[in-house]
């Protein structure tokens, strides 16, 4: 599948979707702060959500049931990647120093972060 980045208010309810695994419209509304956005605007978020490829329904009576046809995980490499290649050469040492320089951060603290990296790395390997 030819990945999509998403907009601001799509990203917003994929982030609630994988969140919550599977989810109504009601659901998804409840999971908002302070101003919430229209049960219309979820649900039109959704269609468009839905004709990209992210999210698939199951009809449970009257209302359909959400769940992510792409998980958090893909499209977070999908983005990475992206920022990667469009803003770094696809260079990781070039995005590690950017990040290092705007972090304030030395090398001590740069070598924590690659050792943190390395030890998800491991329990990512672990799982599968």
């Amino acid at each position: 599948m030819d990945l999509k980045s998403l907009t601001k208010a799509e990203e917003q309810i994929m982030q609630i979707i994988w969140k919550l695994r599977e989810a109504i419209v009601k659901d998804i509304l409840a999971e908002f702060e302070g101003s919430k956005p229209a049960y219309t605007t979820i649900a039109t978020v959704l269609t468009v959500l839905e004709k990209k490829g992210f999210v698939s329904h199951r009809k449970i009576g009257n209302s359909k049931l959400f769940t992510p046809a792409i998980s958090k995980a893909e499209y977070t490499k999908f983005q990475v990647t992206s920022l990667l290649g469009n803003y770094f050469g696809g260079s990781f040492p070039k995005l590690a120093s950017f990040f290092a320089k705007e972090n304030d951060m030395d090398i001590s603290d740069l070598e924590k972060v690659l050792k943190e990296a390395e030890k998800e790395m491991m329990k990512d390997q672990e799982k599968n």
